[in-house]
């Protein structure tokens, strides 16, 4: 028995890497359930942008068709960067300062204004807290991972 760790799965993918991709895919379920009447509440009142639509993702979270977009386009990014361990690492920490900066943008705005053409409610600034801290924590986690089993440096020159 084996008692080798590696930071890189059984289908030799790093940890980042398949983070990243489950990251994304779930980005693109949620974009593609926001389109779905019934799984989002008051379908027919959904708007282009704007806190104008009444839409909500599960009867919780306000959408709009730009905001579905938004997570189809962040899930397909996230795909296209879980091809390898540091495009899927930057995504993960570039993709939680967006959403921490969205949690903020939630924080500042008044919602019933022009300013949330996100639309974001209450329910989506505690999400956008979450998914933040998440993915700069799975960032952070699997980027030590790699390093900790990186080549030894073999001495020489500096960088």
């Amino acid at each position: 028995m084996s008692t080798h760790t590696s930071s890189h799965t059984a289908i030799g993918r790093s940890s980042a890497q398949l983070a990243a991709g489950i990251v994304a895919v779930v980005f693109l379920v949620v974009g593609v359930l926001g389109f779905i009447p019934g799984v989002t509440t008051d379908y027919d009142q959904m708007g282009l942008a704007g806190h104008g639509s009444m839409a909500m993702l599960f009867g919780v979270f306000m959408v709009s068709t730009l905001h579905n977009v938004v997570h189809l386009i962040f899930g397909v990014v996230g795909l296209v960067c879980s091809r390898t361990a540091h495009a899927a690492r930057l995504f993960l920490l570039i993709g939680g300062v967006v959403y921490l900066v969205l949690w903020l943008y939630g924080l500042l705005i008044e919602h019933g204004s022009d300013a949330n053409f996100v639309p974001v409610n209450g329910a989506d600034n505690w999400l956008h807290l979450g998914l933040g801290l998440g993915m700069i924590a799975l960032g952070l986690l699997t980027g030590r991972e790699g390093r900790a089993v990186s080549a030894p440096h073999t001495g020489g020159g500096g960088r």
